[in-house]
């Protein structure tokens, strides 16, 4: 019997899910292991970065973001209320832990430049061009995000 790529739905309608720790490679969905990418390389990671906190004005956090976006110019949108934001945008790095890093840093470098809300950050995807790609052609995940720029929820 053939198993279903993780993620995908079985002939039965159930879905298989795998766990993985960071670190793991990417096996094909063959089972073969892809070596054609030097782990050296820098990769493009979509990451999706979500803040909340105390509501504030709706013009002063459109205009943060605005900032933010000038600032960060990879930046590719963002969506707001009075008490959240969510950024979503491309960054090139070696790994996932790097790219996490760097945006883990995004919102609290960037407070006082852009003049951003004190908020807290509650939430962080990072996944790699691949696999952002594979969860749009298959229907899963936010669509791409069109059109760019500071849009209100």
């Amino acid at each position: 019997m053939r198993r279903a790529r993780p993620g995908t739905a079985s002939r039965h309608g159930e879905r298989t899910l795998m766990s993985v720790t960071a670190g793991d490679s990417h096996a094909e969905p063959d089972g073969q292991m892809d070596h054609t990418k030097d782990p050296d390389e820098p990769r493009l990671w979509h990451v999706t970065l979500s803040v909340s906190g105390s509501a504030a004005p709706l013009p002063d956090i459109r205009r943060a973001l605005e900032q933010l976006a000038h600032d960060h110019p990879f930046l590719l949108t963002s969506r707001y209320a009075g008490d959240h934001a969510e950024i979503r945008y491309w960054e090139e790095a070696r790994d996932l832990h790097d790219a996490a890093a760097v945006a883990l840093r995004l919102w609290g470098e960037h407070r006082q430049s852009a003049q951003l809300p004190p908020w807290e950050i509650v939430g962080l995807e990072v996944i790699d061009r691949d696999t952002y790609h594979q969860r749009i052609a298959e229907g899963y995940g936010p669509p791409p995000a069109a059109p760019v720029g500071v849009h209100p929820f």
